[in-house]
């Protein structure tokens, strides 16, 4: 009609805007300065290396010698001599016979998921898994079947009654509560079913296992063929991009199927570089993965006793539960206020609808540093 504005395609994102807003759930970006006062118990630098100067000269000397990008996909110029390097050290250090290097740890775990099963395949995922994990479910157009969080027993029956390729899937340590899957009694699960175990050990490797290998080596699992591992680079690494360890044959078939690895830009030589000077720093300082746990058991111990509701942390991550999205938000902001920078989980992040503050435990925290992380949040948090 002459002289009327027909409607936007996107009004309808006025609806969902309103919709997060009254439900507490709006998000905005808020970028960080180069250096703040701020202590910082929010990010995935569970030991302290992204500053780290090893680390960083590393990044630097990657740039200089191999350029700012990759330039191309893996398989056409973006493999240098530099992620091979990476791959086998992280192999070697990890306990795995191949890795293959991604980008992201998102992309490593939709690569896992999609290359390794099939449309007459069944994934059994436990319900508190990671996003990524959940999208490579979803893209895999195997059947997937939502299992009770941390149930074995659920697994086993999910695997019972389906004929045919199975891969179960968890997170080593789930990301919200910071609790760890029960990874021998998968494994024994899924051997009884001739099935595959599939671990994100994003949150494990650098905390977990001896010298910080990760929960799978922990666990006696690491190298073994019927298992396959995920991590990233990005959290205990101090870096950014991700992985997948396991047999040479399932690395090699990732190679040859894993459209996030086929169709992707590879890893810049900065990240591979900084990813690579890490792992030997882990090799030389084998007590960081445990000077991580032992902070995060200080912080919950000292935060419980003083009666707020947090969950006892198998790796770096404590989590104070909120009562509502609101209550989480606004803590988290007195906090900030106050000087102490925590995540704020809220849904869609939390698979239960729990809103959480996410405190994490760096290895380089001082004990001035925990305490007054602890008077923070005891006078911003409400207990009980």
């Amino acid at each position: 009609m002459p002289g009327v504005t027909p409607p936007s395609p996107f009004d309808w994102t006025d609806t969902a805007a309103s919709l997060r807003a009254r439900a507490g759930l709006v998000r905005t970006l808020r970028p960080r300065p180069a250096a703040s006062d701020l202590l910082d118990l929010a990010s995935n630098d569970y030991l302290g290396l992204a500053r780290r100067r090893e680390i960083t000269e590393a990044a630097s000397a990657a740039v200089r010698r191999w350029g700012a990008g990759a330039t191309g996909s893996r398989l056409v110029t973006g493999s240098t001599e530099l992620h091979a390097e990476l791959e086998r050290d992280l192999a070697d250090f990890c306990g795995f016979e191949a890795a293959l290097v991604f980008s992201s740890g998102y992309a490593a775990n939709l690569a896992a998921l999609t290359a390794l099963t099939d449309r007459g395949s069944l994934i059994v995922s436990d319900t508190g898994n990671h996003a990524s994990i959940v999208d490579g479910c979803r893209l895999s157009r195997a059947a997937t079947e939502v299992v009770p969080h941390a149930d074995p027993e659920a697994a086993a029956k999910a695997l019972g009654a389906h004929r045919g390729r199975a891969l179960v899937v968890t997170d080593s340590v789930f990301s919200v509560d910071g609790d760890a899957a029960p990874l021998a009694d998968l494994a024994a699960v899924c051997r009884g079913h001739g099935a595959a175990l599939a671990v994100d050990d994003a949150h494990g490797l650098g905390v977990l296992g001896e010298g910080g290998r990760g929960a799978l080596h922990g666990a006696g699992l690491a190298g073994a063929d019927d298992v396959v591992a995920t991590v990233t680079l990005s959290k205990s690494l101090g870096s950014q991009g991700g992985a997948v360890l396991g047999p040479a044959r399932v690395i090699d078939h990732l190679v040859n199927a894993a459209r996030t690895f086929i169709f992707d830009t590879g890893l810049a030589p900065a990240a591979a570089g900084a990813a690579l000077a890490a792992l030997r720093l882990l090799r030389a300082e084998p007590g960081l993965g445990g000077r991580a746990r032992t902070v995060a058991n200080t912080l919950h111990h000292r935060l419980t006793a003083a009666g707020l509701s947090a969950v006892h942390p198998q790796a770096a991550v404590v989590s104070v539960r909120a009562p509502s999205p609101a209550a989480a938000v606004r803590w988290a902001a007195a906090c900030r206020e106050a000087g102490l920078v925590v995540g704020c989980f809220r849904p869609p992040s939390v698979p239960d609808g729990v809103s959480r503050l996410r405190l994490t435990a760096r290895a380089d925290l001082t004990e001035e540093q925990i305490a007054g992380a602890v008077q923070t949040l005891l006078r911003t948090v409400p207990a009980g």
